[in-house]
């Protein structure tokens, strides 16, 4: 390929409303253009480092025995109702009407259609069945930023196992488990698998592939010590042992005028976070509910979600929680409370002497005893874990560090397959539900995850592996014909050994067409000079270290060939 015949539409300065260095390199290197947020042209470099992601993916796939399909981007709504989550995804599907009304989605995922598909197995003979395709989705972000790590329209890897028992589910969840490892590495991806929550897709099983990164939206709580991982959404930790006073026989009411937060009661009343009971007020599936935490600490709405199955849920008004308890934020307490069920997180268990509100504004209470006071109906682990507390696995200080999430794994269980009517007949001619896994990767976030670890403040730096070229050649001196030749003859030679390169051969200074290598990313640049050639040489560079060698200009093509074959 030529660069004089390529799009691309390089940028000598940063984009001012680009913020994560993926984003601005994309933008600047010429591989992307933003038609509206959250959708993004891929340009002719970018179509070419898709193709390799989506080749080393399919590669792995076709691995661990699955077929790929090609479903339809848009969906009647009736599949969606069947699986109970057309109402379920609120807001963030496109949802459109056709010209005789009927009501359509554009897919954010596939299990229902596959799912769909899957009712025509009928047999345990038939099973195990892994189906996979890349297919572009549509999701309605609120904020879609950061390029192409959050979008509103992306290709999807997603694939999903067809099993007649839990043990073939556990099989096909540890194949792509171990597929995905492997997919991750070749892409020059460090994405560590952690533990995490299913969420809206349901299931039992869930595991994450996050990959470290300071734009990444995602925490990741880390053991150092013994590798325990997890999405800060599912994580947990070990707390330090407690030693509370009995406390009073009954909780003392005492005023408060002005507290309203933790901070407040703390400040002005000795009484530390740690010792306060935090009662929060939320509405889950149209009923309200109290939760409880410690003072000091946050709520994981998702372990709320998990913890209750609640499919919505939001904080209540402050005129719902005035009308159900009496009083507004600030001075709530569940002492007493008999009407809504209460939750409360594991941390307060078996403590007394505890101080929350009394549901009377400006007024708290001292020397409460969980168990003998709160007629709690729910203990679950809601508490969001905090660096530097104890690992639960082996005691060590925990590591919380921003993550990009490149993939995710779920054990779907028979969700689906109750829901659509998915069985076959087993071996004593029985009808029995399928059981499902579902397995995603998004290929331009994956893209975009790349760059992130493999950048400089030159540009970008392509693993070998993704690179749209493999090899630059730079002509020094277009407008010399020896030059021009000698490099013509090596573009011609390396495309006859089977090298991805790419020919520098535009009107331009050669500082120039250095930069825009650079900053393109491709793994390789062979200078062809005047200086070199009076030599019998050509320049080498590696784009990952800076290194320049010079290499005999004979040599020249089996050198590279070399460096093409050397495991990355």
């Amino acid at each position: 390929m030529r660069w004089s015949q390529m799009h691309i539409p390089t940028l000598r300065t940063d984009p001012a409303d680009a913020d994560a260095p993926s984003h601005r390199l994309l933008l600047r290197a010429g591989y992307v253009r933003q038609l509206m947020a959250g959708h993004y042209s891929l340009l002719p470099l970018a179509v070419r480092v898709r193709a390799k992601v989506i080749g080393i993916i399919r590669e792995e796939m076709s691995r661990i025995g699955a077929q790929e399909f090609m479903l339809p981007a848009m969906h009647p709504r009736e599949v969606w109702e069947r699986s109970g989550r057309w109402e379920v995804m609120g807001e963030e599907m496109f949802r459109l009407k056709d010209r005789k009304g009927a009501d359509l989605a554009l897919g954010m995922t596939h299990e229902e259609i596959f799912g769909t598909l899957a009712t025509e197995l009928s047999s345990y003979k038939q099973l195990p069945q892994i189906w996979y395709q890349f297919q572009t989705k549509f999701r309605d972000e609120p904020r879609a930023k950061a390029g192409l790590m959050r979008t509103r329209e992306f290709t999807m890897k997603d694939s999903y196992s067809f099993d007649l028992a839990a043990e073939g589910l556990d099989a096909a969840f540890d194949r792509h488990h171990d597929a995905y490892v492997r997919i991750f590495r070749r892409l020059g991806i460090p994405a560590i698998p952690v533990e995490a929550s299913s969420g809206a897709m349901g299931g039992s099983a869930s595991t994450e592939f996050m990959c470290p990164a300071e734009v990444g939206e995602d925490l990741v709580v880390h053991c150092p010590s013994c590798g325990y991982a997890a999405n800060i959404e599912k994580a947990v930790s070990r707390l330090p042992e407690t030693a509370d006073e009995p406390g009073p026989a009954s909780p003392e009411r005492f005023a408060t005028p002005g507290v309203r937060t933790i901070e407040d009661l703390a400040r002005g009343f000795g009484a530390t976070g740690d010792r306060q009971i935090k009662t929060l007020v939320y509405v889950l599936d149209e009923a309200l509910t109290l939760v409880l935490l410690r003072g000091d600490h946050p709520l994981s709405e998702q372990k709320l979600s998990d913890a209750t199955g609640a499919t919505a849920l939001r904080p209540a008004r402050p005129e719902e929680i005035q009308e159900a308890l009496g009083a507004l934020p600030g001075s709530l307490g569940a002492v007493g409370v008999t009407g809504p069920p209460v939750l409360a997180d594991e941390a307060l268990r078996g403590r007394t002497d505890m101080f929350t509100g009394a549901n009377t504004d400006d007024v708290h209470l001292r020397g409460v005893d969980v168990a003998r006071d709160i007629a709690v109906t729910t203990w679950a682990d809601l508490r969001e874990v905090a660096e530097g507390e104890s690992c639960a696995r082996c005691g060590s200080p925990l590591e919380v560090r921003k993550a990009i999430e490149v993939g995710h794994i779920f054990k779907l269980g028979y969700k689906y397959a109750d829901a659509l009517g998915i069985e076959v007949l087993d071996d004593k001619g029985e009808r029995t539900p399928v059981i499902m896994g579902s397995y995603g990767i998004g290929v331009e976030r994956a893209m975009a995850a790349v760059i992130e670890r493999h950048h400089d403040a030159k540009g970008i730096v392509w693993p070998l592996s993704v690179a749209p070229f493999q090899v630059a050649i730079v002509i020094a001196q277009s407008d010399d014909p020896d030059t021009a030749k000698a490099a013509e003859d090596l573009y011609t030679a390396l495309l006859a050994a089977g090298a991805e390169v790419i020919i520098d051969d535009r009107a331009e200074r050669a500082g120039v067409k250095f930069k825009d290598t650079e900053l393109v990313g491709i793994p390789y640049r062979l200078t062809v000079g005047k200086r070199g050639l009076a030599e019998g040489t050509v320049e080498l560079t590696t784009r990952a270290t800076g290194e320049t060698l010079r290499v005999p200009l004979p040599e020249a093509v089996a050198h590279v060939q070399g460096l093409l074959r050397e495991p990355r």
